[in-house]
């Protein structure tokens, strides 16, 4: 059985012509020409996203029962909402930054057909396979298609990204997303999240990543799942008593953390194919934070005890501060 599927992208931004939520209303991409000289804008973290704003929805979807997934993936040229009141013209995968989610088991194959409809060329890089990069990571020019086809071999949380160089920009401008393939026997829990952590180096308004905060290392924000604080602004609502599992993606480009959830431990850690803790061996104790390098993934599994708001942040603080945080709200 083969399942095909045409990813839409879900969450906070698509297209600049369909002006989903979290575009920008009646603006689309800038010239370069245009924006020249521009300043970018400043940042405000104490503010909330106006009228029509929708998060970028972090819940896993259940695996698709066919071993094969046959979807496309589009580039596009987006502008989006990063920070209230904040407009970027990202390089997105269907629409979003982080793109879509692909979830399988180990052994699924995905064929992807890659269609570049931006403005400059463009490539994709799943790390969930493994293939000579030659032609499938090749870039394309803007109208070109490609299919990339691999096979999830082995469990984890992997990074997909541009592989056009410089691919530190590329992925700085939105070009980044997950893939999640289950460990074999993965046992089921009460509610399953996937936040991706990247870094935000802000261009002028409707304008593009700067390379030179880039190069020096100097981001503006740092985000979940593409906007600063948005799980603040809209706090994830889980069961208290119920056993939650948060898959997390460092995308980088460049910075890594240390993902921490306030007023819990946790008692399962699955970091870079292998358990670290599994939940019911107390013995060994508990973890408090989940560190992963640009490029890493895993996931965490706590029970949130008692209705109550339960920050989540980096806990380098810095990043934590500007952008890195957000709210389980357990009822």
């Amino acid at each position: 059985m083969t399942l095909s599927i045409v990813l839409a992208g879900t969450g906070n931004a698509a297209s600049s012509a369909a002006k989903p939520p979290g575009s920008a209303p009646g603006m689309g991409p800038m010239s370069k020409a245009a924006l020249a000289g521009q300043a970018a804008p400043a940042i405000d973290f104490q503010a909330s996203p106006g009228p029509g704003w929708k998060p970028y929805d972090p819940a896993l979807q259940p695996a698709p029962g066919a071993k094969e997934h046959q979807l496309t993936m589009t580039v596009r040229d987006t502008v989006i909402e990063v920070a209230p009141g904040v407009r970027q013209t990202l390089w997105t995968f269907n629409g979003t930054a982080p793109g879509p989610t692909l979830h399988g088991k180990v052994g699924d194959v995905f064929t992807v057909t890659f269609v570049n409809d931006a403005s400059m060329g463009h490539g994709i890089d799943f790390h969930a396979g493994s293939l000579a990069p030659d032609l499938p990571m090749r870039t394309i020019d803007p109208g070109k298609s490609l299919t990339y086809q691999f096979v999830a071999n082995h469990s984890g949380a992997w990074l997909y990204h541009c592989s056009t160089m410089p691919m530190a920009l590329h992925i700085a401008n939105g070009m980044y997303g997950a893939v999640i393939i289950d460990p074999p026997n993965l046992p089921p829990v009460a509610q399953e999240f996937v936040i991706v952590q990247s870094e935000l180096y802000l261009g002028p308004q409707g304008g593009t990543a700067d390379e030179a905060k880039i190069a020096a290392e100097k981001p503006d924000a740092i985000l979940f799942n593409g906007y600063v604080n948005q799980y603040d602004h809209a706090p994830i609502r889980v069961r208290a008593g119920g056993r939650v599992r948060v898959w997390v993606v460092d995308a980088g480009p460049q910075r890594a953390t240390a993902f921490h959830v306030v007023g819990t431990q946790f008692d399962a850690v699955f970091k870079e194919g292998a358990y670290l803790l599994r939940a019911g061996n107390a013995e060994h104790g508990a973890s408090q934070v989940l560190d992963l390098a640009p490029a890493q993934g895993g996931f965490v599994e706590f029970v949130l005890p008692q209705a109550g708001h339960y920050p989540f942040t980096d806990h380098a603080m810095v990043d934590g501060q500007r952008g890195a945080h957000g709210i389980f709200e357990a009822y």
